[in-house]
């Protein structure tokens, strides 16, 4: 039976019902909403509305509820329910009779669902916090086994200046470190509790919401009740989160499929990892960080849709919010196994050390350390980043790298230019030379590694 059919004397039609019911979505929330009925029946127990035993009945049997579903889950969708609050009442009215239909005196549906909504924002945000932090272990762990691999950086995807590996990964470590920040500033607000809210006005019965906010483990309780049937900022702030996480994924993950290529050949990849192709035997394909690029897609479209759906919806709560939960669980559901397969993917990761040397000291990489080398001679930098474009053209005209220049050829170029100039063109020089905080030079390298293994700890 419908919790609100008294007002209504004609029947629902078959497709209203289809059209309307949010079960098959927000099953999820099955434990959540026990959870918050069991803190309900202290509540209303705190204020005379049912009896000491009354609430001792109703707690003991919700907790078999919540035994007897979680052993099988398929009893709430065979139920035929409208949601789960009203799965959730039925069974209880089930086991306990005429005492069932008193656990909702004082609370609303809205309330109800934004609590534990909530609740489950602040379970499953945890869950995804230890999958940023394993992520994020396993990119230290890759820079510190391929601190000093060699590589070609890149700007405009053209190969610009030498970097490392380990470079590499600890940037991405400080995109994760934002992500973990990030998810927590967003559980952080997310952290109140909005039940005894009522259906917008505040509940009748003078409880103790801060007692009630306690019980659920929230930092306190929310302050209007308007805003607080009617809030959906953590399910926005969620989605936003991830998106803005998947975004670093899909690059991490883009970076990595073109140093899989055939055309770079700078990593291997674990058969764990790849797949092959039902045509071309020699294929082994990047399929776990395509699909992780391709899901980052249909993160964004939930953002963009929560967003829409919020937008200019008058206060308080609307039945376009229940359009608020499907979105979520998929962006929680693509961001955990994206996060997970993230992992995956680099702890069998192997850098191709030769090849990826090779690229950096070709693409003329060590040009900017010619031009530092004449502005260290005197010569003002803009004439000589000009001199060295020169260099270069001629170097691509003759195939050769800057560094197999004859003395004599260079000084045709600049006069001021001597012997010393070639220590300065090897990519040991340009790894070096970047000793600077942030920089790619190995003993930076090593100390930001380090300084991230220690702040862990």
């Amino acid at each position: 039976m419908a919790l609100w059919g008294g007002r209504f004397q004609g029947e629902t039609s078959a497709l209203f019902k289809l059209f309307n019911d949010s079960l098959p979505v927000d099953y999820r929330l099955f434990e959540q909403d026990v959870v918050g009925s069991i803190a309900w029946a202290d509540a209303i127990a705190s204020v005379g509305i049912i009896t000491a035993t009354e609430c001792s009945d109703l707690k003991t049997a919700l907790n078999e509820l919540l035994v007897e579903v979680n052993g099988d889950p398929a009893i709430i969708l065979a139920s035929g329910a409208e949601d789960i609050h009203s799965f959730v009442e039925s069974a209880l009215i089930a086991k306990v009779g005429d005492l069932g239909k008193k656990l909702h005196t004082g609370r609303s549906r809205n309330d109800q669902v934004a609590t534990d909504l909530k609740l489950w924002c602040q379970s499953e945000g945890a869950a995804l916090l230890a999958r940023l932090e394993s992520l994020h272990a396993e990119l230290l762990a890759l820079a510190e086994r391929e601190f000093d691999a060699v590589m070609p950086g890149y700007t405009h995807l053209q190969r610009a200046q030498p970097i490392t590996f380990g470079h590499w990964c600890l940037a991405y470590v400080e995109m994760i470190e934002r992500d973990i920040s990030r998810l927590a500033d967003a559980l952080t607000r997310a952290n109140t509790c909005p039940l005894g809210s009522g259906a917008l006005a505040g509940t009748a019965y003078k409880m103790d919401r801060h007692a009630l906010a306690a019980a659920l483990n929230f930092a306190s309780p929310t302050l209007n009740s308007l805003d607080s049937v009617s809030d959906r900022d953590h399910v926005v702030e969620l989605c936003s989160t991830a998106s803005i996480s998947m975004m670093h994924l899909s690059r991490m993950a883009e970076d990595l499929i073109f140093f899989n290529s055939g055309e770079a050949n700078f990593i291997s990849l674990s058969d764990e990892v790849t797949s092959g192709s039902s045509l071309m035997p020699q294929k082994k394909n990047p399929d776990a960080l395509e699909l992780i690029r391709g899901k980052t897609g249909r993160v964004y479209g939930s953002l963009v849709g929560i967003l829409t759906t919020m937008k200019a919806l008058p206060l308080a709560y609307n039945k376009d919010m229940q359009e608020d939960k499907e979105g979520l669980f998929d962006v929680v559901d693509s961001w955990a196994i994206c996060l997970d397969m993230a992992a995956l993917v680099l702890s069998g990761l192997k850098v191709n050390r030769p090849n990826a040397l090779l690229a950096a000291q070709q693409g003329y990489a060590n040009s900017t350390e010619l031009a530092d080398y004449l502005v260290s001679k005197g010569m003002p930098f803009r004439e000589a980043h000009h001199v060295v474009g020169e260099v270069v053209v001629a170097a691509i005209a003759k195939q050769i790298p800057l560094e197999e220049f004859s003395l004599a050829e260079l000084k045709t170029f600049a006069a001021i230019i001597e012997d010393d100039v070639y220590p300065n063109l090897t990519i040991e020089a340009c790894l070096a030379k970047r000793d600077v905080l942030g920089g790619t030079a190995l003993p930076q390298i090593q100390q930001a590694i380090a300084a991230k293994k220690s702040a862990l700890k």
